[in-house]
C-alpha cells in the first residue's frame, strides 16, 4: 500500500487525535467559576428510603446573592429534579413521616409573612404556606404520627415589627429606641446586642387546625425538640442556670408532648449539655446526646458521647469506649434495630462514621481514613452522607456495604474540565519533638523537584482542623502557582484532648512553632522557595498571621483577615467575654495582666514586624470586631511598612456577599503576587481578570 494513499486516513486521525485532545485539556480554577459551583447540603431521606430530599445553593451574581433551593433524587442516583424555585430561597427540607408531604422554610411571599414552614404535597400541586408564625421561625420537627410540628419560635422584635407597619402604611418610621445593656454576655455576631427579655420557645402545632400552643410555661431559652418514637413526648435542651450568660451550656429536659406542661430535668449543670439534637433509642427507654467539656475549657471543647435514661430515674453516663478514641464526636443516633449508635468521629484530617455496640460497648470505625463525611441521614437500612475531597466537591453518597456510592453530581461538569492541584498529607516534628501534621496542596501542573512560592494558609477556630476535603481557597492559589500548607497546629481538633488544650491561656507560642516547622518542612522537601514565602488566615487564623510576622521575618507577604493583637482591649468589645474571665482572668487580676501582656506581642513588639500586610475584616463583625485590625494597621502604617486596611461593609465575620468573596481572593492574590512572583505587576494584573 502506497503511502500517498495512507497520507488523508492518516490526516484524519491527526485531526480526530487534535479534536478529542482540544476537548478534554484542563485548565486551572478561576473566579468565574464560583458562580458555577453548587453548595450540596442538609440530605434528607424518604421514610421509605427511595427518595433524598436536600438543598443545593448557588451564587446569583446578577443579584449578588446567594440562593438556595430545595431538590430530590432518587436513591439509585438516576433521577434529580429541582422542587422549589422561589426568589427568596428555601432550606430545611423534611419529609413527614407517613411519606405523604415534603416540607421546607420559606420566607417567600404567602398569606403570613416571615419565615414559615411550607408543603409539597407528593400526590402533585404548588407548595402551600403552613405555618403563620409571629417571631423567628428557627426549626421544626414532624411528630411522629405526622399530625404535629413542634416549632422553636424566638420572641419577634416589637421595633422590627413597628418600623414593617409604618413602612406598610406609608407613615414615617419612629426613631429606633436606645439600646439598652443590662447582661453580662451582650453581644454576639449576626445577632447583634443580646437584650434582656426575648426567648426562644418549644410550641406544638397541630396540622389539620393550625392551632399553636407553647409547649412549656417557662421563661428560659429551648432548643432542639426531639419527638420519642411514640409521640407522647420531647426531649429538648433549655438552660435554667440562674446566670445562663455565666453558664452557658444547656441541660437536658423531657415534657409530656400537651401544651402547657412541666419539664422533667435529667440532666445536671455539670454535664453542660450541647446544643444538638437529643436522639431517642426506638423503645423510647434511652436518650442520646452530646456533652462537652467545662467551661473553662470552652474553646478547646470536645464532644463527648452519653445517654441517660428517658423518665430521668438514672444518672446520665457517659460510653468509656467512644471515650478511650480520645476524639470528638457528633450526630450520635440509635439505629433502627436499637442495638447500635452511630455517630461521626472527628479523626486527624478525616471525620468518619462509626457506631458502638449498646450490650458490648465495642466501638467500630465504618470507613477507612482519609475520608470526611457530615450529615449522615438513615431510613431503614440504608444511609446517605455528604462526602468529596480534595480535588471534589461536596456531594450527597449513598453510604452501603462499607462504601460511598455517589448520588449527586451536581459540580461534576464543572470540575471535568479543572485541573486541579494535588494534595497530599505531610507530617513533621515541631520545636520540642511534638508531631504536627498538615496538608500540602501543589501547584495546578507542577513539576517535581521545582520550587515555587509557598503560602501558609491557617486556619481559624483554633479548635477545628484542616482536612481532606474540597477548599476554595487552596485551589485558587494552586491554579495560580503557588504551594500552600494548612497546618493543624496545637490547639487544633482531631488530635485529642491534650494536643487541643496545650494552648490554654498560652497564644501563639505552640501554634507558632508549629506553622514554622511545618513550613521548614516543605521548604527541605524542595518544594518551597525559601526567598517567596507568604503567610495569612481569617479569624484565629488572621491572630496567628499577627503572632507569626512578630516572630519571623522570613514572610514576604501576609494577609491577616478578622485578627487581633492587643488582647486586652478585646476585653468587654468581642463576644468572648467567658473565655477571658474563665481562662486568662479579668484585667485587674495581677497575674492575668501579665498574660494579657504576653498574648499581646504582635501589637506591644509591632515594630519586630517587617512584612508587608494587607488587613481585611466586615464592618458589623462582634465575633472579632474590626479594631483588631485597624490597630494593627496603624501599627504597621506609622512604623511606615507597606500595608493596607480592607472593611467590608454590611459583612458580619464570615464574609458573604458574593462580590465582596471574589474581591477577597482577587486582593489576596494580587498582594501576593506584588512580593512573592517576578514581574509582580504584570502577574497581578493579570490574575484579577481571570
Amino acid at each position: 500500500m502506497s503511502t500517498k494513499r495512507l497520507t488523508p486516513i492518516l490526516l484524519f486521525i491527526l485531526a480526530l487525535t487534535t479534536a478529542l485532545a482540544a476537548q478534554t485539556a484542563k485548565r486551572p480554577l478561576k473566579l468565574d467559576d464560583l458562580p458555577r459551583l453548587r453548595e450540596v447540603r442538609d440530605p434528607q431521606l424518604s421514610p421509605d428510603g427511595q427518595w433524598v430530599a436536600y438543598v443545593v445553593s448557588a451564587i446569583d451574581a446578577k443579584e449578588d446573592k446567594s440562593n438556595s433551593h430545595v431538590w430530590m433524587a432518587s436513591y439509585d442516583g438516576k433521577t434529580s429534579r429541582q422542587m422549589t424555585w422561589s426568589a427568596e430561597s428555601e432550606s430545611l427540607p423534611r419529609w413527614s413521616p407517613d411519606g405523604k408531604y415534603l416540607s421546607f422554610t420559606s420566607s417567600r411571599p404567602g398569606p403570613a409573612k416571615g419565615n414559615q414552614v411550607w408543603l409539597l404535597d407528593r400526590s402533585g400541586g404548588e407548595a402551600f404556606q403552613l405555618t403563620g408564625v409571629k417571631g423567628r421561625l428557627q426549626s421544626y420537627e414532624w411528630s411522629p404520627d405526622s399530625k404535629r410540628l413542634a416549632l422553636v419560635i424566638g420572641d419577634p422584635d416589637p421595633e422590627a415589627e413597628a418600623a414593617e407597619a409604618a413602612k406598610e402604611s406609608g407613615g414615617k418610621p419612629k426613631p429606633p429606641k436606645p439600646i439598652v445593656i443590662d447582661r453580662y454576655k451582650f453581644k454576639q455576631d449576626v445577632q447583634g446586642y443580646l437584650l434582656s427579655g426575648r426567648h426562644s420557645y418549644v410550641y406544638l402545632f397541630d396540622v389539620a387546625t393550625k392551632k399553636l400552643d407553647r409547649l412549656t410555661t417557662g421563661k428560659w431559652d429551648e432548643a432542639a425538640p426531639s419527638w420519642s418514637p411514640d409521640g407522647s413526648r420531647i426531649a429538648f435542651i433549655s438552660n435554667h442556670a440562674a446566670d445562663t450568660d455565666r453558664d452557658p451550656d444547656g441541660q437536658l429536659f423531657v415534657a409530656e408532648a400537651k401544651p402547657g406542661v412541666a419539664e422533667k430535668q435529667l440532666t445536671t449543670v455539670s454535664n453542660r449539655v450541647g446544643r444538638s439534637r437529643p436522639e431517642w433509642s426506638p423503645d423510647g427507654k434511652w436518650i442520646a446526646f452530646l456533652e462537652s467539656d467545662e467551661k473553662k475549657y470552652g474553646a478547646y471543647s470536645m464532644s463527648h458521647l452519653a445517654v441517660v435514661v428517658s423518665d430521668g430515674e438514672g444518672a446520665p453516663k457517659r460510653i468509656d469506649s467512644v471515650e478511650a478514641l480520645d476524639r470528638g464526636v457528633s450526630s450520635p443516633v440509635f439505629s433502627a434495630d436499637g442495638k447500635f449508635i452511630n455517630f461521626t468521629v472527628t479523626d486527624d484530617q478525616s471525620v468518619y462514621p462509626a457506631r458502638v455496640n449498646i450490650a458490648s460497648s465495642k466501638v467500630e470505625k465504618l470507613l477507612a481514613r482519609p475520608v470526611v463525611v457530615s450529615s449522615w441521614e438513615s431510613a431503614g437500612n440504608r444511609s446517605v452522607v455528604l462526602s468529596g475531597g480534595a480535588t471534589k466537591y461536596t456531594e450527597i453518597y449513598a453510604f452501603e456495604n462499607g462504601a460511598l456510592r455517589q448520588i449527586t453530581k451536581h459540580n461534576d461538569e464543572l470540575f471535568a474540565e479543572l485541573e486541579l492541584g494535588q494534595t497530599e498529607a505531610v507530617s513533621f516534628k515541631s520545636k520540642d519533638g511534638t508531631e504536627v501534621h498538615g496538608l500540602l496542596t501543589y501547584p495546578a501542573n507542577y513539576v517535581k523537584g521545582t520550587k515555587v512560592p509557598l503560602l501558609l494558609r491557617i486556619h481559624g477556630g483554633p479548635n477545628g482542623q484542616d482536612q481532606h476535603s474540597f477548599s476554595v481557597e487552596r485551589q485558587f492559589f494552586a491554579a495560580n502557582g503557588y504551594a500552600v500548607l494548612a497546618v493543624n497546629y496545637r490547639g487544633s481538633a482531631g488530635r485529642g484532648q491534650k494536643f487541643s488544650r496545650s494552648i490554654f491561656a498560652d497564644w501563639g507560642h505552640y501554634e507558632v512553632e508549629d506553622l514554622q516547622a511545618g513550613v521548614d518542612h516543605v521548604v527541605k522537601m524542595g518544594v518551597a522557595d525559601p526567598d517567596r514565602l507568604g503567610v495569612g488566615g481569617w479569624s484565629y487564623g488572621g491572630i496567628l498571621t499577627d503572632y507569626m510576622i512578630a516572630s519571623d521575618n522570613r514572610f514576604k507577604a501576609a494577609t491577616s483577615g478578622a485578627g487581633t493583637a492587643f488582647t486586652v482591649s478585646y476585653y468587654g468589645v468581642d463576644q468572648y467575654i467567658i473565655q477571658y474571665d474563665n481562662e486568662i482572668g479579668p484585667p485587674w487580676d495581677p497575674k492575668a495582666w501579665e498574660t494579657y501582656q504576653k498574648l499581646s506581642y504582635p501589637f506591644l513588639h509591632a515594630d519586630r514586624i517587617k512584612t508587608p500586610t494587607l488587613f481585611l475584616c466586615g464592618e458589623k463583625d462582634f465575633n472579632v470586631p474590626v479594631s483588631g485590625s485597624e490597630q494593627m494597621y496603624q501599627s504597621l502604617r506609622s512604623l511606615g511598612v507597606d500595608t493596607q486596611l480592607v472593611i467590608y461593609p454590611g459583612q458580619f465575620h464570615g464574609i458573604t456577599r458574593p462580590s465582596y468573596v471574589r474581591d477577597r481572593y482577587e486582593r489576596y492574590l494580587a498582594w501576593y503576587d506584588k512580593y512573592l512572583k517576578k514581574a509582580a505587576g504584570v502577574a497581578a494584573g493579570a490574575s484579577t481578570k481571570d
